[in-house]
């Protein structure tokens, strides 16, 4: 009986071990609230990790595998996380300020209320992702692919989005001041109450 406690013992050890080493890219400790600013973290594996509350401030992710994970009101303020796979993932209230999502995949992810002023979006896949109550003002969408998301009462004044296609997105109560519609599509759009006052709209389908 004590030789079966004893190895029981050995085995969850073991089994801590493990979950410690999977759970830590060199100094870098992945759980909810870690801190993980200025770090090189480039390709990690990170799908469906619990990294809520964290901070990632300044960091490089770039064609990180984030698909699934949590980063609710995590920092991801003048992060890089071009490339990187995001799909799904839940970012509600987060800080990305100044982040680069460059050609990221945000499709399906949830965004609502995060705030994402002067952060570039060029080339992002954001099919169907929630963005509504976003801060996207200065934000650069230059050929992002919107298609489906919901963008109600998000704040895209003086954005770029030029090339963009916001087909079947949801627009209620946007504000879409100054921003550059240039070539994009907003066909099929909900575009009730929202403001495009001073916006540039050469070229855009859907646009009013």
């Amino acid at each position: 009986m004590r030789s079966a406690v004893v190895m029981c013992v050995i085995l969850v050890c073991a089994a801590d071990a493990l979950a410690e080493e999977v759970r830590s890219i060199g100094t870098c400790r992945i759980r909810p609230g870690t801190l993980c600013t200025s770090m090189n973290l480039t390709g990690a594996q990170l799908s469906d990790a619990n990294l809520a509350h964290a901070q990632f401030t300044r960091s490089v992710l770039t064609g990180a595998n984030l698909s699934g994970a949590n980063l609710d009101q995590s920092d991801l303020s003048r992060a890089d996380l071009r490339k990187a796979d995001l799909r799904t993932a839940s970012l509600l209230k987060a800080n990305a300020r100044g982040a680069r999502f460059d050609e990221a995949n945000l499709g399906g992810a949830l965004l609502k209320g995060a705030a994402l002023q002067n952060a570039n979006l060029s080339g992002t896949d954001c099919t169907k992702a929630d963005l509504a109550g976003a801060d996207l003002s200065n934000a650069r969408l230059d050929g992002a692919r919107l298609q489906g998301a919901d963008l109600q009462r998000a704040n895209l004044r003086a954005s770029s989005l030029k090339g963009a296609s916001l087909a079947q997105a949801q627009l209620q109560g946007a504000n879409l001041t100054g921003a550059d519609l240039t070539d994009a599509d907003l066909t099929g759009a909900n575009i009730e109450r929202a403001n495009f006052r001073h916006a540039r709209t050469g070229g855009c389908k859907g646009c009013p």
